[in-house]
């Protein structure tokens, strides 16, 4: 259960964790389960957990006046998802956290990765390492949104994230990109047919 979660803060912060280490982080993260289309996070409430995902997928997302869902991130296996702000803050969000497949998650309070990050040097190195990968990306989603055509950034999500294509709804995928439902369907189709063409058999010599 607790194995993919130790092997990322190995991974992460390049560091090894001692058999006392492990015991702690066991006893602070707790194990979830989401059934599909349920929510971890609704709106209005306080994002009192970060949760690191070990199966399945979460979607996070506000929802504007007119009742669309304007989606902010997307977690797979492997991912972490939270409203930073509400979690570190204590305030409510203005976000949703909702599973698009039954999702395991292991779960922690602000008060308990405090804790460790004191006691496992591992789990400090791992946040720092986080931190700097989130503002990275922060920054690229920003530069993505203004200088990216809609076929650019629909290309660096099949790049970096390939999985998300096939396991997140069109809708969700277009709104995430920042393009139109309508545009991203046209990427679909044009990617499909080339791969379509570059796997279909050469004629064989006359």
């Amino acid at each position: 259960m607790y194995e993919s979660l130790l092997k990322y803060i190995r991974n992460r912060s390049q560091l090894q964790i001692s058999d006392q280490e492990k015991t702690l982080i066991t006893q602070k993260f707790k194990f979830k389960k989401i059934r599909r289309k349920h929510y971890f996070l609704q709106e209005d409430n306080v994002c009192t957990h970060v949760a690191f995902i070990s199966k399945g997928a979460l979607s996070m997302f506000s929802t504007d006046e007119k009742g669309n869902e304007n989606t902010h991130s997307l977690g797979v296996e492997n991912w972490w998802m939270v409203d930073h702000i509400s979690f570190q803050a204590g305030t409510p969000s203005t976000y949703n956290i909702k599973a698009i497949e039954d999702t395991e998650v292991l779960i922690i309070t602000l008060d308990d990765m405090e804790n460790l990050i004191t006691s496992v040097p591992a789990i400090a190195a791992t946040i720092h390492a986080m931190d700097v990968a989130h503002a990275a990306a922060n920054q690229n989603r920003m530069h993505a949104a203004y200088n990216l055509s809609a076929k650019e950034r629909y290309d660096e999500l099949l790049r970096t994230n390939p999985a998300f294509i096939d396991r997140f709804p069109q809708g969700m995928i277009a709104s995430y990109l920042g393009i139109a439902p309508a545009t991203l369907s046209r990427l679909l189709t044009d990617f499909n047919k080339f791969l379509a063409n570059r796997n279909k058999p050469a004629n064989p010599p006359g």
